[in-house]
């Protein structure tokens, strides 16, 4: 995981600094997008609502998510688990289009900076696709099965009493906003690209 001390407020902060002074560096947006989805273990998520008083409002709410294979490694791809005795369940039955958001506030690097969440220094995705259900049969099933487990262990209970079924975002747009001058629209497979730890973070900055 991300070091707590030198994160991507911190970085972007100081590239602010730099740019004042004189000095510029072009951000790799898509590394923000991936470090954005690594560093977090839940996201905001925006679907179509499919209850009677709020049909065809947009519903938001909480997902678990987790973007990390049986090796440990981050992947990209962001799974998590759902159920149709909530909501968000019951709308993508209906739609699976949805959108999730991802801050660097959920970790309070921008708030501890004095940096308030909706400065564009304080980093955040808006990632949109449709939701997918995960295969059972499929021969990597198990291992993001236990993968997601490892990361929230009280998951293990949802599935057995809530009918949990595990999910991923096939992604078809990536928003970013990680510094002034606007929103940043990032490929799918420039996302997928990036190989990340925190070396390779620290060092694209």
């Amino acid at each position: 995981m991300l070091s707590k001390t030198l994160n991507l407020t911190t970085i972007l902060l100081s590239l602010y600094l730099n740019v004042s002074l004189g000095y510029h560096k072009e951000l790799n947006h898509a590394l923000v997008a991936r470090t954005l989805v690594h560093q977090t273990n839940w996201a905001a998520i925006g679907s179509i609502s499919t209850l009677p008083d709020l049909k065809h409002y947009p519903m938001v709410n909480v997902v678990s998510i987790n973007d990390v294979n049986a090796q440990h490694q981050s992947t990209g791809r962001i799974q998590f688990l759902l159920t149709n005795v909530d909501y968000t369940g019951q709308d993508v039955e209906e739609n699976n289009k949805v959108t999730l958001l991802f801050s660097d506030e959920q970790l309070l690097h921008c708030s501890l900076q004095n940096i308030d969440p909706l400065e564009p220094i304080c980093a955040r995705a808006i990632i949109s696709g449709e939701v997918k259900w995960l295969d059972q049969n499929d021969k990597y099933y198990l291992d993001s099965l236990g993968s997601f487990f490892e990361r929230h262990p009280a998951s293990k209970r949802w599935l057995h009493y809530h009918n949990f079924y595990l999910c991923e975002l096939e992604i078809t747009n990536i928003a970013v906003v990680d510094y002034y001058g606007g929103v940043h629209n990032v490929k799918p497979s420039d996302y997928y690209n990036i190989l990340l730890n925190d070396k390779v973070i620290l060092n694209n900055h």
